[in-house]
């Protein structure tokens, strides 16, 4: 395709530029992003064994459900009944709490309980491992150490930029498209050779890269969507006249029994499959139920599971908005967008196949700040610099520290996992991996990328390692659940010394006043 040179170097530059200041933030959400593809997974291995009774059977959940009242009558604000138990989930029933002298939408606890053999009544706080919802913020957030309210936003402002690059990025490819695309040019260009992996990368996911720009704009800025759609759609409407305050709900009457619910559900929505079941009462204090479940005839609502209103006397539907099959044109529509952001469709191998596209979209933002880096270089040897600017030198040794010390951080907060145990809190997680994090930043930045690069390629290896290894030290209080976790660890770790022996060669063979160079420590300047 014909297209005039100057608009493919105006576009080349509004690819490089907008891509080196999104391209690190995008590298942490897209590899933790693709960990969330096995969230669950993540949580089975991460938490220990519950000391709680096994659970009761659904038959006994309302004598559960009765003793928890009795014990804790805060929990009738509003409880769960999980249908699914294991170790990410350990109890059949759950709620939570405001932090003593907090409010309601500040953090809460979590709390579990269980029957004894004996029939007394057994609650327990600390429960599944909170690492694999560290992750997933960690994603959301795309590594931003802010309130979460401040950093969505932020993220919102990155996923634009995001959308610019993939449109640039494709202008700029038009022009060789047919004649470049299916080139592998593996000689002595090194750079040649890099450039070939970033195009090839970008054109086959380029579907799955602008699903995940929109949507992900479409979540940062959720909030401020319907507060416009509200603003525009309230002048447009007769304001409605006072109404006398309602009276106060009746008192809350047992709910139909989980072991009900389940068959009434099974009657009308043949191939839902609940998960939990939440028992409670609404903004206006009247009872209210919902099933959370999955059907996989259609894309849910969430990343595991799709919501239903019931009525808790009944468990008749009463809310179906989000229910795959019935929902109306719009509903369907905001459904298809959450299931295409977090691959809630389609099963297993729609999952593997996010994971692996979320691991090579986080490789495709390395090699464009590479090549960035790299032609930045070129560009002031042109121009006659024979040192390497101190600008360049920072892009180089963040674009080695960050990447590394995402995987590293990432790594080391899920190993930790094991010894911290069922004390383990968000917390605790977030300050592991920041402290690695940061630490693997101010190292490359200390002693430069290709240095660097040397150094903190096997130590983020060795994080990786300590995945298994923490699997194999604390075996006998706290067994195996999910192999898997561990062999992708293992296959990580092999990665990343590969690419360890392939930058020892070209930090000694490349040319000497590469950023990627250790032969010569090229003193910077301004």
């Amino acid at each position: 395709m014909k297209v005039r040179s100057d608009i493919v170097r105006m576009y080349k530059d509004v690819h490089g530029w907008v891509g080196i200041v999104s391209g690190l933030a995008l590298f942490v959400a897209f590899y933790a992003g693709a960990i969330t593809m096995f969230e669950q997974s993540l949580q089975r291995w991460a938490s220990p064994p519950t000391t709680l009774a096994a659970p009761v059977s659904l038959e006994r959940t309302p004598d559960l459900v009765r003793a928890v009242l009795a014990a804790h009558p805060e929990a009738a604000k509003g409880y769960t009944v999980h249908l699914e138990t294991g170790r990410e989930q350990p109890a059949r029933v759950s709620w939570q709490q405001a932090e003593p002298g907090g409010d309601e939408h500040g953090a809460r606890r979590t709390f579990h309980a269980a029957l004894a053999p004996d029939g007394t009544l057994q609650v327990e706080e600390d429960g599944p491992s909170p690492v694999a919802q560290f992750v997933d913020v960690l994603h959301q957030q795309v590594g931003i150490m802010l309130e979460h309210e401040a950093a969505m936003p932020i993220m919102g402002a990155v996923a634009l930029l995001y959308a610019i690059a993939l449109v640039s990025g494709v202008i700029v490819l038009l022009p060789s498209l047919v004649k470049d695309l299916f080139a592998m040019r593996m000689g002595r260009n090194v750079k040649r050779m890099w450039l070939d992996v970033h195009n090839l990368l970008g054109v086959f996911s380029l579907p799955f890269h602008i699903i995940m720009a929109l949507t992900a704009v479409v979540f940062a800025f959720h909030d401020q969507f319907y507060d416009a759609q509200g603003a525009t759609f309230s002048h447009a409407e007769e304001r409605p006249a006072a109404k006398a305050p309602s009276p106060p709900p009746p008192p809350l009457a047992e709910p139909l029994p989980p072991a009900a619910v389940m068959q009434t559900l099974a009657r009308e929505v043949p191939g839902f499959t609940p998960i939990a079941l939440a028992y409670g009462r609404g903004r206006d204090g009247a009872p209210s139920l919902r099933a959370m479940g999955r059907d996989d005839r259609y894309g849910l609502r969430g990343p595991t599971f799709t919501p239903v209103i019931l009525d808790p006397g009944t468990g008749a539907v009463v809310g179906s908005d989000y229910l795959g099959g019935v929902q109306d044109g719009w509903g369907a529509a905001i459904t298809g967008f959450f299931a295409l952001h977090f691959g809630s469709f389609g099963g297993i191998g729609v999952r593997w196949a996010y994971f692996l596209l979320g691991l090579a979209g986080a490789f495709l933002f390395y090699t464009g700040n590479l090549l960035w880096v790299e032609s930045r270089r070129k560009r002031e040897r042109k121009a006659g610099a024979v040192e390497q600017t101190r600008s360049t030198r920072i892009l180089g040794a963040l674009t080695v520290g960050v990447p590394l010390g995402c995987i590293a951080g990432v790594a080391l907060t899920i190993a930790a996992a094991k010894p911290l145990g069922a004390g383990a809190t968000e917390v605790m997680h977030s300050l592991i991996y920041h402290a690695v994090f940061l630490a693997f930043v101010a190292w490359a930045l200390l002693r430069g990328s290709a240095r660097g690069a040397l150094e903190l390629l096997p130590a983020a290896a060795l994080a990786l390692l300590a995945i298994p290894a923490a699997t194999l030290v604390f075996v006998m209080r706290h067994p195996p659940a999910v192999l898997g976790v561990d062999l992708l660890a293992l296959a990580g770790s092999v990665v990343l010394l590969a690419s360890w022996q392939a930058t020892r060669r070209r930090t000694r063979s490349g040319p000497a006043d590469s950023v990627w160079s250790s032969r010569a420590a090229m003193p910077s300047r301004a």
